[in-house]
């Protein structure tokens, strides 16, 4: 996490020839406990869908059924909030996995972007 040099290894010969691999640096109890409050406070990632002026609400609502699970109340409602205000927060998690619902999205033809959560 870039607090200290631990991914640093040097190798050493060891006795009749063998290497040895040896931590250049070593992490802090400090550093470490650093890093973990700040990926707790770290907000999720979420993906956005916003509204476009081609695809229609009921291909919208089987889209969100189809890529994330939902039911058909919860799709619905999330493709209204798309089609009244402009934008829905569909899914939440990791920057990975809202890289790759994104993509799913685009895929699918919907507009999606991603971004910290507010």
């Amino acid at each position: 996490m870039g607090l200290c040099n631990q991914d640093v290894v040097r190798v050493a010969a060891g006795p009749a020839g063998v290497n040895v691999a040896m931590s250049a640096a070593q992490a802090t109890p400090e550093a470490v406990e650093y890093s973990e409050i700040l990926e707790a406070e770290d907000r999720p990632w979420v993906t956005v869908v916003w509204d476009d002026p081609v695809n229609l609400m009921h291909y919208v609502t089987y889209i969100f059924q189809k890529l994330f699970g939902y039911s058909k109340g919860k799709a619905t409602e999330l493709m209204l909030k798309v089609h009244n205000e402009g934008k829905a927060v569909v899914s939440a998690g990791s920057r990975d996995k809202m890289e790759h619902d994104v993509q799913r999205l685009h895929a699918a033809g919907l507009w999606a972007t991603m971004q910290r959560d507010e």
